[in-house]
């Protein structure tokens, strides 16, 4: 199961590509959707108006049918009598010979349901057809006697077609000779109809058919596009990154070469020289031990001095390099003791202001800041010419902010505009601040430079004994 989720964990372009083509596809989707929905919808309404024009001219051809048919016999049905039999006779003869078409054919029925005319089938005439069905269970003769004794009306009903047999949907008008008890009408077959009415849903499925391989390709096309384009962008942006990775590590490298060179320069200019000069002591004081010269102790005093000035350097250079109190007492003092060696070191006035510390920023936050202090004031030692510094830090409802300003030269024009991001020191500034979500703000001018430091909320401890920071009172690092 672990190996399962584990194979399903996406990397940054995979989850980058899922981000820009689900969308896409499931906006496809409804398009297609609703597109289909709408194109069937609309192609139904067609369809039935189509039905319904082609069956009307049926229902008018079948009248006209009916009419030309009245037209042949009403001269002898308006002259006979109710019990007439040789008129109905005549009449019965001519409407049996009244074919028209494949299948067109007149029936007559009389009102108790004995068939009178099928000039093409039949083997109906003489036989009653009361309560007479179709397969789909709808009355024929009784309805269309019913139709008859109201005066006349289409039925439709599924009927075997005479030219092959088959049965097939048929529309029929019946009108009644109420003097004779007669339903007489004609019919015609639909089938011509439903084709016409399916081919029209044929069509209309190759049509939603077609747009959706429109919608698909188009659909196709596009994922094909953000894929290229991310595939593009992906390599692009990791040729970017593995430029900066290889840069950064360069600098990395230049600032390990240059604390190296820092620290050995230190040791041979500082550390080396006293312990050379505590050896020659030393060695003075041997020989002169040995020759019984009372000036012995004095040199020993003065190699003992020099020791003492190489543990003191000792200190310092450990100090610079990681701070014990930075761990102990937290960020405050620990720039206060390094603002107190500045001082002491170079001769420059030095102001420190903060709060009242509680120790309470992050192992990272407190390493940063301090690291950029301990820059600026290299910088301003080297650099800057300055006769005052003032730093300032304090924690606050954003975080913590570290503020240094020196009445220095200030920085050259290019560095200014650039924010400082010139030069190893200050781009080891910036990145610092940058790993930690915080800002860097340099402003220089001919009177001087200020460096501000700082450090989101997120960067200080929870105090103990408290589920989160007092939200609306000042933090304390």
């Amino acid at each position: 199961m672990r190996q399962l989720i584990s194979r399903l964990r996406l990397n940054y372009g995979q989850k980058l590509f899922l981000i820009a083509t689900l969308p896409l596809i499931l906006t496809a989707v409804a398009i297609s959707v609703v597109v289909t929905l709408q194109s069937r919808q609309l192609a139904e309404r067609e369809i039935e108006t189509l039905e319904a024009q082609l069956i009307e001219a049926k229902r008018a051809e079948l009248k006209n049918y009916l009419s030309i048919a009245r037209t042949a016999f009403v001269n002898i049905y308006g002259r006979a009598a109710p019990n007439d039999d040789r008129a109905k006779l005549l009449v019965t003869q001519i409407l049996a010979g009244m074919l028209y078409g494949q299948d067109g054919y007149f029936f007559v029925y009389d009102y108790e349901g004995t068939n009178l005319v099928s000039p093409r089938r039949t083997e109906l005439i003489g036989r009653n057809w009361t309560g007479l069905e179709d397969p789909s269970g709808r009355p024929v003769t009784d309805e269309l006697i019913r139709l008859a004794r109201s005066g006349g009306g289409y039925h439709s009903y599924e009927w075997p077609k005479p030219s092959t047999g088959e049965r097939a949907q048929m529309v029929a008008y019946v009108a009644g000779l109420q003097d004779w008890r007669w339903a007489i009408g004609t019919g015609v077959f639909i089938d011509d109809v439903v084709a016409t009415v399916a081919k029209s849903r044929e069509k209309v499925e190759a049509r939603v058919e077609r747009t959706f391989l429109y919608i698909g390709a188009a659909m196709l096309a596009a994922l094909l596009f953000v894929f290229v384009s991310g595939l593009f962008i992906n390599i692009r942006e990791r040729r970017l990154a593995d430029a900066k990775l290889k840069r950064l590590t360069q600098r990395v490298f230049d600032a390990q070469e240059e604390e190296r060179g820092r620290v050995a320069r230190e040791l041979h200019d500082g550390i080396s020289q006293i312990l050379v000069g505590v050896r020659y002591a030393l060695d003075t004081a041997k020989r002169r031990l040995a020759a019984g010269d009372a000036r012995a102790a004095d040199t020993l005093e003065r190699g003992i001095t020099h020791l003492s000035g190489a543990i003191q350097e000792v200190r310092r250079i450990s100090r610079d390099l990681r701070p014990g109190v930075l761990d102990d007492l937290g960020l405050g003092p620990a720039i206060k003791a390094l603002a107190e060696d500045f001082g002491k070191r170079t001769g420059i006035e030095t102001e420190f202001t903060t709060v009242v510390f509680r120790n309470r920023l992050d192992d990272e936050a407190k390493i940063a800041l301090y690291r950029v202090a301990q820059e600026a004031l290299t910088n301003i030692e080297r650099h800057s010419g300055a006769t005052h510094v003032a730093i300032d830090v304090r924690g606050h409802l954003n975080g913590a902010t570290l503020r240094i300003t020196d009445n220095g030269c200030g920085l050259d024009e290019a560095q200014a505009r650039q924010g400082g991001s010139s030069g190893l020191g200050l781009r080891n500034m910036q990145e610092r601040i940058d790993q930690l979500d915080g800002t860097l703000r340099i402003t220089s001018s001919k009177s001087g430079t200020g460096i501000e430091a700082s450090v989101p909320l997120t960067h200080l401890l929870k105090p103990q004994g408290q589920p989160d920071p007092a939200p609306r009172t000042k933090a304390q690092a």
